[in-house]
């Protein structure tokens, strides 16, 4: 008869040599969920407050044309739907419209496992490149008429100026590995500003020496003032929007602050500057004054 120890001793020996062939577990990653790069109460707060802002200066600008002769509001005017252009872009930011995402691919590297790969995904305010799109060349309409440019190189500069505003929504949009996608967009619009500062700056400064040396130099000043805001632009859209090295809230308050330089400040400068001087007038009459002429209308009912 076998005692039961002894059982248990022959056992022993294979179920140590069973569990010493055992495979160790396999070393497995969890994948990096998708980083979102989103605007945050720094950031709404800031749209809101710009937005409160340009909404009170097209107020202040309205009433600013209020004793001036409807022949004389050319620049009240221009300079008013600036300000209301950037309110409703600013509104619409605010609110969580006109706002996408741009995603691309990072690679994570392990030692050893298969390295993997997650998506980062920033937030990007298109709402703000219609903006400049539709204020952009009313501001160099508004420069070259103060100069007295020609309305080839008016149109040429704001030519450029929309294309370079495109190329920058194109930038913003395209692939972050793609190279000719973002980089090239970007480089296409850098060309263009050159053409907007041939256009308007240099031309602009010899053809309002017509105009006498008042005008020259307010046309000196404001030309100088816009251009170095305008220069800011692309070199903060390359940190933040290109390279992506700031928060969606420091972009969203370096160009709102631009912004308000760029539309309400250089407005109010303009149209004091503009009241104070009679040389600056842009005397429009016919339509623009007066609408219609008897001549001008359809009657129906009358015998030729």
């Amino acid at each position: 008869m076998i005692h039961p120890e002894q059982v248990a001793d022959m056992l022993r020996p294979i179920t140590s040599t069973t569990s010493s062939h055992v495979p160790a577990p396999v070393p497995t990653v969890v994948p990096t969920p998708t980083e979102y790069q989103t605007v945050g109460e720094t950031g709404h707060r800031t749209l809101w407050v710009t937005f409160a802002l340009m909404v009170l200066s097209s107020g202040i600008f309205a009433l600013l044309s209020w004793n001036v002769p409807t022949s004389k509001r050319l620049f009240h005017v221009i300079t008013t739907l600036i300000t209301i252009v950037a309110s409703l872009s600013y509104f619409a930011m605010a609110t969580g419209h006109a706002t996408t995402f741009n995603c691309s691919t990072v690679w994570d590297h392990h030692k050893h496992v298969p390295d993997t790969s997650h998506q980062v995904c920033r937030q990007v305010f298109w709402g703000r490149y219609v903006d400049w799109a539709l204020t952009t060349p009313l501001l160099l309409l508004e420069l070259c008429l103060l100069a007295g440019v020609d309305g080839a190189h008016t149109l040429m500069a704001i030519g450029a100026d929309v294309i370079m505003v495109l190329c920058g929504l194109f930038a913003a949009l395209g692939e972050e590995g793609n190279t000719a996608q973002k980089w090239g967009w970007y480089t296409i619009g850098c060309f263009s500003y050159l053409f907007v500062i041939w256009h308007v700056a240099l031309h602009g400064s010899r053809t309002v020496t017509a105009k006498g040396r008042s005008v020259s130099r307010l046309f000196t000043g404001l030309a100088l003032f816009a251009l170095l805001l305008w220069t800011a632009y692309p070199i903060v859209w390359g940190i933040a929007g290109g390279a992506r090295k700031t928060s969606v809230d420091t972009e969203i308050l370096i160009y709102s602050v631009l912004d308000l330089f760029a539309k309400p400040v250089f407005g109010f400068w303009l149209l004091l500057s503009h009241r104070a001087m009679p040389e600056t007038n842009i005397d429009l009459g016919g339509y623009w004054s007066h609408g219609l002429a008897t001549e001008g209308r359809i009657r129906i009912g009358e015998e030729d």
